[in-house]
Formats: C-alpha cells, sequence, structure tokens
C-alpha cells in the first residue's frame, strides 16, 4: 500500500494490510497544535474513474433552534436537497450569495414549502438576513465517499470499494486550502491521522431582536 501527498508535512499516515475488497476508512484530524477539529469534511474522489451516482436523490436538514443553525456544517453530494425548517419562535429570511447556490427563503416560519437543491459542487455560506450572527456551511462535493468530523475530530467512513483515491480535507475556518493527497484502500480498515491547519468554531454573540417584529 502506498500514500503519496503533495505536502507530507501535513500528513501523518497509519496503515494496516490490504486485501482486496470493501474497507471502512477511520480517520482522526487534528489543528496543527494536536487538538481534534470538528466539523472537517473528509472527501475520498476515485482516481480510476468518476464516482457513482447516488441511488436514492440524497436529502439533508439543516434546522434554525436558538436562533442558531444547526448542523453548523453539511456535507452533501451533488445533486442534494436540503429543508430549512425554523423551529424557533421568531421568523427568519434565509440567503446565500455563494456562487454554487443563489438563494433565498424570505420571512417564515415553520417548514418552507419545497427544499432546496444543491446542483453545483463547492462552498455555500449561509446566512439569515434578520439576525447578523447566523451563519451555516454547505459543502456540496461530487463524491459519494465523504464524512464529517465530530466533536472528537473523528470520522469513519464505510463501504469504500477497493482502488486508489485522493483524499482532501476541508473546513470552513481552515487558514489555507489543505493539499490532497492519494491512497489505495483495500479490504481492512485503516486508521488516519491528518493535520489540517483550520481553527475550531468560535460562537458569536447573540443580540436583542424585535420579537414582535420578527
Amino acid at each position: 500500500m502506498s500514500v503519496r501527498a503533495l505536502l507530507p508535512a501535513l500528513w501523518a499516515l497509519s496503515f494496516a494490510a490490504s486485501p482486496a475488497g470493501a474497507a471502512t476508512l477511520e480517520a482522526l484530524v487534528v489543528t496543527p497544535a494536536g487538538k481534534p477539529l470538528a466539523d472537517a469534511a473528509v472527501l475520498l474522489e476515485p482516481l480510476g474513474g468518476p464516482a457513482a451516482a447516488p441511488k436514492n436523490r440524497p436529502h439533508a436538514v439543516i434546522e434554525q433552534r436558538g436562533q442558531e443553525f444547526a448542523p453548523w456544517v453539511t456535507v452533501v453530494q451533488t445533486g442534494a436537497s436540503v429543508d430549512f425548517p425554523n423551529k424557533d419562535t421568531v421568523r427568519h429570511h434565509v440567503y446565500s450569495f455563494s456562487q454554487p447556490k443563489r438563494f433565498e427563503i424570505k420571512l417564515y416560519a415553520g417548514k418552507p414549502g419545497q427544499p432546496i437543491t444543491f446542483d453545483k459542487p463547492g462552498e455555500v455560506i449561509i446566512g439569515c438576513n434578520i439576525h447578523d450572527w447566523m451563519e451555516a456551511y454547505v459543502l456540496v462535493v461530487e463524491t459519494p465517499w465523504f464524512g464529517k468530523t465530530g466533536p472528537d475530530g473523528r470520522v469513519a467512513i464505510a463501504s469504500l470499494p477497493a482502488g486508489r483515491y485522493r483524499l482532501r480535507l476541508w473546513h470552513p475556518l481552515q487558514n489555507a486550502q489543505a493539499a490532497a493527497g492519494e491512497i489505495e484502500l483495500g479490504a481492512a480498515a485503516q486508521k488516519l491521522r491528518l493535520v489540517l491547519d483550520a481553527r475550531a468554531r468560535e460562537p458569536k454573540p447573540h443580540t436583542a431582536v424585535d420579537q414582535d417584529q420578527y
């Protein structure tokens, strides 16, 4: 088995033997200081051909709770639809000016009538026109093999076909785009420790809002 990274200093990798077959990839993503990094996307792009199209149209939900978006980071495959239900007692005005997906859901409560379809790959930044501190990120990817780290910095991607992949990392608050690496996967579970130069999320302070108006 071989791993080739464009910037070897960013990667610390550990592998078991890999007979042919499906695999599970287990990754721990940390900051340069060694702290677990939550909300980091780990992407595996097959090098032997195009990524498989989803069997069913993927779907995700980004709620508004406590005048925050939840989850803060969502990773979906191209073509996924996303609902934005408002669980708050105040109305929200959800929008994005990002090039991959521009949209607007004007002041509303409850669940909007139609989900938003994210049909182009890229990073989409989402905000609320009423509550400036509210923000969320949607990373739209073309590969079906991806995952997002939890609070402990860990993620597992299962049922990976054996083969060679390009491995990418992404985080909304990364200081620079991480260099991609290449990895060959077999049947055994693979364990990686990856370093990404990014800072953890720091919640923004809320400000007073006229609830009678919004």
